[in-house]
Parts: C-alpha cells; sequence; structure tokens
C-alpha cells in the first residue's frame, strides 16, 4: 500500500509542472486572443440633406440664391475607405482610433444661365474629407461569442478641403474663371452601432455610423457660404483580423 502511494505521490510530483505549464499557456492565450482587432472597412457615406443642413452653409447658399447652381447634395454621397485599431478592455468594452478617405468630385451649371452662344457654364466642386475617429464601445455579448452586437460613441476630427473651380457669374452677369479653395479641421461627435460575428481569428460584421461636424470657411475665400456641414450617415461593410 505505501508502495503503490508513494508511485502515485512520484507521478503526480512528475506530471505537475506540465499541468502547470499547459495551463498557463491556456489562461495566456485566452486572455490575449481577441484582445486587440485591426478592423477595416467599406463604406457609403451619405450628406445630410438639403433641409437639415447648417445654416450658412456653402453648398446649400450655391443651391439658393439669385443664380443657382445645378446640382444635388446628395451628388456628394461617396464611398468610405477606412482602417481602424481597437484593444479590448475586459470583455465588453473596447477602445478604438481610426482613420478614413472619402473624396467626391460633381460636376456642375449655371441653372438659369448660359453662354451668348447657349452653351453651359461649368464648374466643378470637389469635397475631400479624412476622418480620424477615437471611440469607445459596448459588446452586448461578451467578446468570442458567435455574434456580437456592439454600440459605441466617440469624438471625430475631420481634415476636409472643399474647392469650386470652373467658370461663373458675377453680379453684373460677367462669366470669369475661378479657382477657389478652403481647408480645416472640424470636430464632432459620433455614434455608431453595429453586429460582427467571429471565424477563426477573423471578424466580418455590418456597422453603421453618424457623424456631426462643420467646418469654418474664410470670408476672404470668396465662397456664397462660411460654414461647409459635413454631417451625415456612413453604412459600413466591416471586417478584422484578432491577435
Amino acid at each position: 500500500m505505501t508502495k503503490r502511494l508513494c508511485a502515485v505521490m512520484a507521478l503526480a510530483i512528475l506530471l505537475a509542472p506540465a499541468a502547470a505549464s499547459a495551463q498557463i499557456r491556456q489562461v495566456s492565450s485566452s486572455s490575449s486572443t481577441g484582445a486587440q482587432t485591426v478592423n477595416f472597412s467599406l463604406g457609403y457615406f451619405a450628406m445630410k440633406g438639403l433641409d437639415s443642413r447648417v445654416e450658412d452653409d456653402v453648398l446649400f447658399n450655391n443651391l439658393q440664391n439669385g443664380q443657382p447652381l445645378l446640382f444635388e447634395i446628395n451628388d456628394f454621397n461617396s464611398f468610405v475607405f477606412g482602417g481602424e485599431y481597437l484593444i479590448g478592455i475586459g470583455s465588453n468594452f473596447e477602445a478604438g482610433v481610426g482613420l478614413g478617405y472619402t473624396q467626391r468630385t460633381v460636376p456642375s451649371v449655371y441653372e438659369n444661365l448660359t453662354r451668348p452662344g447657349g452653351a453651359e457654364i461649368e464648374q466643378d466642386l470637389k469635397l475631400k474629407q479624412v476622418p480620424v475617429t477615437f471611440t469607445g464601445r459596448f459588446l452586448f455579448l461578451p467578446r468570442g461569442s458567435k455574434v456580437e452586437p456592439y454600440a459605441g460613441a466617440g469624438l471625430v476630427a475631420i481634415k476636409w478641403k472643399y474647392t469650386e473651380i470652373g467658370d461663373f457669374v458675377d453680379e453684373f452677369n460677367n462669366i470669369f474663371p475661378g479657382d477657389f479653395r478652403a481647408d480645416g479641421t472640424a470636430v464632432g461627435p459620433t455614434v455608431f452601432g453595429g453586429v460582427r460575428a467571429p471565424v477563426g481569428n477573423w471578424t466580418v460584421g455590418g456597422e453603421v455610423r453618424w457623424q456631426k461636424a462643420e467646418g469654418d470657411i474664410p470670408i476672404e475665400a470668396g465662397f456664397l457660404g462660411t460654414k461647409i456641414d459635413l454631417g451625415g450617415w456612413t453604412t459600413n461593410f466591416t471586417f478584422g483580423i484578432r491577435f
């Protein structure tokens, strides 16, 4: 009996380091897997409509003046490419920083004016946005669940540039070439919600984001407005890799 007990104790002593090592590896793996994610997104940005734009918005004023241009606000809707780094805080929270890019050139003409021969008076209106986002999100189910619905909020800082290049008409109906430019950084809130599903070390999902931001345009820039409203909705397809 004593020999058998000694043998069992000796076997337990020999196996203990291996079991402890395996347990350590398992705990380490489970605590780090999925804690960090590099996320990529491809989406579509829809700007705020004409009736809800900020006061003295340059696009609104281009459409609502004595000699309006002929285009629509939704002509500036565009595809968005982005990336985001997320880090887990516990099993239900994440903090992130992201970067995006969108650009759109919209051709326009005067709605009621033409050249003496009947040709259109043409311009190109171009808006570029590079948003940087700082966000926090709450996972309604713990990270690693079969599906992971979430909601979040944060701040967006948008580096923007807006130009109007082409031919224009002054108050005396004289046609002249113009090259008007303005740029800056607009900061505002963003809120979002979505759902994703882990597939091995990858995630795939969908997301909807709302942002509110207004850029300031100097009077001396020569535009028909001193603001540019950058608010709107973005619908994203997302995919990421966890490590």
